[in-house]
């Protein structure tokens, strides 16, 4: 798969991995997210898939949507790989809260423009 079409399997990756994580903490308290290490690591995995998926985003459309960090998304993906001793759970839990809203706006503006 090339082109439009990966994109846009990416984008449904990364879309798909946001409402999964939004399913893990929905109605939950930071510091049930931080005593509960399930939920921890289902939501540092679904992390690892954005950021595997946002990686491989062309560099065509990853130009035309700016406003979206995607090394920032490749970069954490490759501290949960490569540097999993070091997560700080407390980014984590701001970046679902924070980041990740914004995030799956912006993506689902991009899916509904593709063909």
């Amino acid at each position: 798969m090339i082109g439009a079409a990966a994109d846009k399997q990416r984008l449904l990756h990364i879309r798909d991995a946001i409402k999964e994580i939004e399913h893990y903490v929905a109605g939950l308290t930071a510091s049930v997210f931080f005593e509960n290490s399930l939920i921890r690591s289902g939501c540092v995995f679904q992390l690892q898939i954005i950021g595997e998926a946002a990686n491989h985003v062309s560099e065509s459309l990853q130009l035309q949507h700016a406003e979206i960090e995607w090394r920032s998304m490749a970069g954490l993906r490759n501290i949960i790989v490569h540097a999993y001793w070091g997560i700080d759970y407390v980014q984590i839990w701001r970046i679902i809260k924070e980041d990740l809203p914004a995030l799956k706006n912006n993506i689902d503006k991009i899916l509904r423009s593709l063909p």
